[in-house]
């Protein structure tokens, strides 16, 4: 396992590739960052869409944004609706109410009222429930699943509803070093190759169920986003000051909610994380399991960047609180999916990647190549 020479990122994220000097995809983005010319991808992004407003003649929406209610779809709404003066449809494929927290009710409730047309995607909470426990059990990943549908759910209504601009925030391959998410570019859509929405719902369903039960879980295909003439804008791209941080500032002040501050439950520094949904804490536990890091190795990466941390600092964060998770939340998810606490466990060990972890004089286990901080 090793680590970034300027950040804490580790070579085991998915689809990550540093080059020969060590350096991950997402700091060598921000090193040429300072000479890209902002006002000139300024225009390009007009360019674009102006291009798609121009041949949009069959309803009254110039795009599409999906949107949870948190920190980054506020601001890219508002930023659309502000500055692009663009008539966005906002659509958010929410969770059931279950899984979903009041926080994020409340959430996607404040932006609406914000002046937005909105469009709720509730796939049938039979299925989904099915589908997540299918993931964790298979995968060890139970937000296989409900990622499929956040992701799949606005380009398939963006088909139906002849809207062939979409607009999402973050490319990963810059956010993250993600590169399965294709160029380090505003184009996404290549975004369906991602580790996480790789093999579609076919790899999750059970033989009872029926098409029309996962279409919303169904990226369209390559022929029916060329039919649409569908194309996918990471807005991040083009903003100078895009980050988690300012995101939420903007956020903060234009209403949402957001978290008490406890990290060592929650295994995440910010208050602003995952705000519509409490289980996302267990997935980032059981990632840091099996691959050696989670929610805080993304924090710290990004405030490394900006210059407000250092690489010294950061590590002792990672360690301190990196992949903690309150028992709270493994009882609740286990309620919810309908497994027991040892069963849950038993899985979740079996993921454990024992080429980088291995148990101290104490017996509790350890990342074997973390630096000595």
């Amino acid at each position: 396992m090793k680590y970034c020479k300027k950040c804490v990122q580790p070579d085991t994220r998915p689809s990550i590739k540093f080059d020969e000097n060590g350096i991950c995809p997402a700091c060598t983005y921000v090193d040429k960052a300072q000479y890209i010319d902002w006002e000139e991808r300024q225009q390009e992004l007009l360019k674009i869409v102006e291009k798609y407003k121009k041949h949009n003649k069959i309803n009254h929406y110039d795009c599409i944004i999906g949107v949870s209610g948190g920190k980054d779809s506020l601001r890219q709404a508002m930023y659309v609706k502000d500055v692009l003066k663009l008539k966005a449809l906002l659509v958010s494929c929410t969770y059931p109410p279950e899984q979903q927290t009041e926080r994020g009710a409340y959430n996607l409730a404040n932006m609406i009222k914000l002046g937005f047309d909105t469009i709720s995607i509730g796939p049938s909470p039979k299925i989904w429930k099915r589908l997540m426990r299918q993931g964790f059990l298979k995968y060890g990943n139970w937000a296989k699943s409900t990622e499929m549908a956040l992701f799949a759910s606005v380009p398939r209504l963006a088909i139906a509803y002849h809207i062939p601009l979409i607009l999402w925030g973050d490319n990963p391959a810059i956010q993250f070093g993600n590169l399965g998410a294709g160029s380090m570019t505003w184009d996404g859509n290549r975004a369906k190759n991602t580790n996480t929405l790789s093999g579609g719902p076919d790899v999750l369903i059970e033989e009872d169920m029926q098409e029309n039960e996962i279409i919303w879980y169904r990226y369209p295909s390559d022929e029916e986003m060329v039919m649409a003439n569908l194309q996918i804008v990471y807005l991040g791209y083009f903003w100078s000051d895009w980050s988690k941080i300012n995101n939420a500032n903007f956020s903060i002040a234009h209403g949402i909610d957001i978290r008490q501050k406890n990290s060592l439950k929650q295994g995440a520094l910010n208050q602003f994380e995952a705000l519509d949904d409490d289980f996302v804490v267990v997935n980032q536990m059981i990632k840091h399991i099996k691959f050696g890091f989670g929610k805080v190795s993304d924090e710290v990466c990004e405030m490394i960047r900006s210059g407000s941390l250092t690489r010294e600092e950061g590590f002792k964060l990672v360690k301190k609180y990196d992949g903690k998770c309150d028992n709270e939340y493994v009882k609740r998810f286990c309620q919810y999916i309908e497994i027991s606490e040892e069963k849950f466990w038993e899985i979740v060990e079996s993921y454990r990647n024992l080429e980088i972890w291995k148990k101290n004089e104490s017996g509790e286990w350890q990342l074997i190549d973390f630096p000595d901080v």
